[in-house]
């Protein structure tokens, strides 16, 4: 039996690409409900543009699986990364050098044909047109079921050590949950959590197929999602730990950021508030492939894991049954932990 431990989206696009692929007895497990973690509460942005060419490699992968989902699972509107200080657009400039020689589409825009976005600020502008948003649990739904009718075992409401003792071999997708798990596997995997919150505005007049927009030097973004936005931030100190208690002291700074990159969202509120955890490691690159004897990793992936799920479930799923991958997963073994990390990703939003 191969166990997939942990049923977000991570874990059904692991099952899904080994049902794909003729695997048999294949069970997929969640102590939870299916996409009740950290894939319910997740931004569902999906992007190519990273710092590192192996994370715009994943995503790249990943890009064609999402369109092919369309709407209403995807909505292809892009991502518009504003620069607006020299070193923001050294570094934007860095990224769109790195998007072109990997063969991502990506092309320096004037911002403003972005109705109603203050642009006045800006020295510099990004775009990806393939890029978009994603409803992140719909879309983990979806593959459970597609992975239930291709004869994939779906367990809810189940832990994995109840069942990894049944198991020939057990991949840990548990996202913020899988040290736990790899601990009672006997594999140390350096994960940690980390709470990121996002909130949701009262409605707010906007172009149809409005963009996430980052701004590079914050790294405030928001999206829509039905007639709000959804606001996301880095907390101005980091929140270890797997508490997820919503912080509503920032909701007045937020919003300030939101009326003066978007004024059409003046007199905007806050109507909801969530947190959900990061699946941190030290480079936030994940850990993916073998970790142990019988046992495989999809974890770590730093808040990037619904973006890049399709290409890590084919390749994963390609490396269980094969023992080799067609894609290139050297840089997210496990064993580079051991000595000094190279290419840290820095585009964490």
């Amino acid at each position: 039996m191969i166990l997939v431990a942990g049923a977000g989206a991570m874990g059904a696009s692991i099952a899904y690409h080994l049902a794909l692929a003729n695997a048999r007895d294949v069970v997929l497990c969640d102590r939870g409900e299916i996409a009740s973690g950290s894939t319910s509460r997740a931004m569902g942005g999906v992007r190519q543009q990273f710092s590192t060419a192996p994370e715009v490699e994943l995503a790249r992968e990943s890009i064609a699986f999402f369109e092919s989902l369309g709407e209403p699972f995807f909505n292809q509107v892009g991502y518009l990364f504003l620069a607006s200080s020299e070193d923001g657009l050294a570094a934007l400039e860095e990224r769109v050098a790195l998007m072109e020689q990997l063969g991502v589409a990506v092309e320096r825009v004037d911002p403003s044909f972005v109705a109603g976005l203050a642009v006045d600020d800006v020295l510099g502008a990004a775009f990806g047109p393939k890029d978009g948003t994603a409803d992140p649990a719909g879309v983990a739904r979806e593959l459970v079921r597609r992975a239930a009718e291709l004869g994939v075992e779906v367990r809810a409401n189940t832990g994995a050590a109840e069942l990894a003792g049944s198991a020939d071999t057990v991949v840990i997708a548990c996202g913020p949950w899988s040290a736990a798990l790899g601990a009672q596997l006997g594999v140390e995997l350096p994960v940690r959590p980390l709470c990121r919150q996002l909130l949701l505005t009262s409605p707010v007049s906007m172009p149809d197929r409005l963009p996430l927009v980052v701004e590079c030097e914050t790294g405030f973004h928001f999206r829509r999602r039905g007639d709000g936005l959804v606001l996301a931030m880095n907390d101005p100190e980091p929140r270890w730990g797997f508490d997820t208690v919503v912080d509503d002291s920032v909701f007045g700074d937020r919003v300030a950021r939101l009326v003066r990159r978007f004024p059409a969202a003046a007199g905007a509120t806050i109507a909801d508030a969530w947190a959900g955890l990061y699946d941190m490691t030290a480079d936030a690159h994940p850990i993916i492939g073998r970790v142990g004897d019988g046992v495989f990793a999809a974890c770590g992936f730093s808040g990037h894991g619904f973006m890049q799920s399709p290409a890590v479930g084919r390749a994963l799923a390609e490396e269980i049954l094969t023992g080799a991958s067609s894609f290139d997963l050297s840089p997210y073994r496990l064993e580079r932990f051991a000595g000094e990390l190279a290419f840290p990703e820095k585009l964490v939003l």
